[in-house]
């Protein structure tokens, strides 16, 4: 046996396979679920669709790609919803939550938004009529939405997207605003990186949501993205969260991962478990963290290695979808 299968072996003689069930386990810790994203193309492998279906892991999916706005409004007042459609009839078929991502963000927009040389009041009733058709379109169906998704720059300064500098922030009120008429019960999040560690760009979130607050500009949540690298785990990710909290919100993360520079070693496997272990105690101790979804179980499906040269291994599965000690740093964290 290898060294690192002597290592999976060990935790999965702690925390048997049998009793390893991360939404049962997310349930009984209080929360509404735990999930996945997954994207289109994945639906044809009939294996990985065996374990996406399967809701003692995940209890809610998030449309990595096909609700973005590049694939629902390719052309100006052109809606196409078919891949978003087929990611919630996924979830449907198992009673699954799902999570719309996203509404507006700066990236993966066509060019007519981006090249367009709209006006303040033309580019904000885009912004509207994007918002308003795609969370109609899903009413009912989808609990929560990144309505807006990156708004920051990691200094706490405001990201010069086509909306913000044709806008301000006014795209962000306009969005929110827009998404609540849509869809009255669906909560309303902003999402983002770099804020599960207190400093200036959480700082700027905060500052951000008593502003939308006092506006009366409706927003239920936020989303901590959780991008991680093994080894730097925030320290006051828990802090964070429970700063957001006491705003009023509630809180969840929305896009978790925990990378790693290539190749794996036992070494890194063991410590990506314990990381894992301490994301997933951070959302148990915060009461409104309502709940966890990995940025793709499998690391065969992983965005990492195409973003990040020399880095991979971040999922709790790996690319023959054999669990790691991840998946029990994961039962570690929602057990203790």
């Amino acid at each position: 046996m290898t060294r690192i299968g002597l290592l999976s072996s060990v935790f999965f003689a702690v925390f048997p396979t049998s009793l390893a069930q991360l939404n049962v386990l997310a349930q009984s810790a209080g929360k509404l679920y735990f999930g996945t994203a997954t994207d289109n193309p994945e639906l044809t492998n009939t294996t990985y669709v065996a374990q996406l279906s399967n809701t003692l892991d995940f209890h809610q999916l998030t449309a990595a790609n096909s609700m973005k706005w590049d694939a629902t409004e390719p052309s100006r007042g052109t809606f196409t919803f078919s891949g978003g459609d087929a990611i919630v009839a996924q979830a449907q078929k198992n009673n699954q939550l799902i999570r719309g991502h996203n509404c507006v963000w700066h990236n993966q927009l066509p060019s007519w938004v981006t090249s367009g040389n709209f006006n303040n009041a033309t580019l904000l009733s885009i912004v509207e009529t994007h918002c308003s058709t795609l969370v109609s379109h899903y009413k009912g169906k989808i609990r929560d939405w990144d309505v807006i998704n990156e708004p920051f720059n990691d200094d706490g300064t405001f990201r010069q997207s086509v909306f913000f500098t044709t806008t301000g922030t006014s795209y962000i009120s306009t969005a929110l605003r827009a998404a609540r008429a849509a869809d009255p019960q669906a909560k309303l999040y902003i999402n983002d990186f770099n804020i599960e560690a207190t400093g200036a760009k959480a700082t700027a979130m905060v500052n951000l949501v008593k502003q939308l607050q006092a506006e009366g500009v409706p927003i239920d949540g936020i989303g901590l993205q959780s991008h991680f690298i093994v080894g730097e785990v925030p320290t006051t990710l828990q802090q964070s969260m429970q700063n957001f909290v006491n705003l009023g919100l509630e809180v969840a993360i929305t896009e978790l991962d925990i990378r790693m520079t290539l190749p794996e070693t036992p070494a890194l496997l063991a410590q990506q478990a314990k990381d894992y272990t301490t994301v997933i105690q951070a959302c148990k101790n915060v009461q409104r963290c309502v709940g966890v979804t990995l940025w793709d179980w499998t690391d065969k499906f992983s965005w990492v290695p195409g973003t990040f040269a020399g880095q991979g291994g971040a999922c709790p599965w790996d690319e023959n979808f054999a669990k790691k000690p991840a998946y029990n740093g994961i039962v570690a964290g929602w057990s203790q």
